[in-house]
């Protein structure tokens, strides 16, 4: 069964589908040419070519993919380098690192499948710019605290945090 095959199905020739085109076809006013319109449409999908394939869709953004793909896979390599290291916890006052690490994993991981959607974006150049690089200075800064203990560079952790922020709210621009 084909695609047009089912959508027929599922628009005229299931047993409800036909329910109610007979009974929009019993009231003989409007309706009557609503149910012509729409088997006419039927006809034109039925002939119509198939969708192309996703990559042909998105065209450019396609590179965002790929950013996504590598982002991705870094986040499971770092993943498995952070699962078999041993952390040192040098200072009571301070995190953990290994706590530090599997937040900043999972941000990471969580923050790559919304980069997958960036295409979708009414900019997705802006999205993929404001994404990537939080995921750059937030997690990038994270990791780094979280193998070496040395905290300078968390000063730039809250700026990548805001812009995956600014990266999620520029889904609704």
């Amino acid at each position: 069964m084909g695609v047009n095959d089912a959508m027929n199905y599922v628009l005229f020739n299931n047993p409800i589908a036909s329910n109610v085109w007979s009974f929009l076809s019993s009231n003989k006013s409007k309706t009557t040419a609503i149910a012509q319109q729409a088997i006419s449409q039927s006809t034109k999908i039925a002939t119509s070519e198939p969708l192309p394939p996703v990559w042909k869709i998105l065209g450019s953004n396609r590179h965002i993919l790929k950013l996504a793909g590598i982002s991705g896979a870094v986040a499971v390599m770092l993943g498995a380098y952070g699962a078999h290291h041993r952390f040192a916890h040098i200072d009571e006052k301070e995190r953990d690192p290994k706590i530090i690490f599997e937040m900043t994993n999972r941000y990471h991981f969580i923050h790559s499948l919304a980069l997958l959607a960036a295409p979708l974006a009414r900019k997705p150049v802006l999205t993929t710019i404001l994404l990537s690089s939080g995921m750059a200075l937030f997690c990038g800064t994270c990791y780094y605290i979280s193998f070496t203990n040395d905290r300078r560079v968390a000063k730039l952790t809250p700026a990548g945090g805001f812009l995956l922020i600014f990266g999620w709210l520029s889904f609704i621009l």
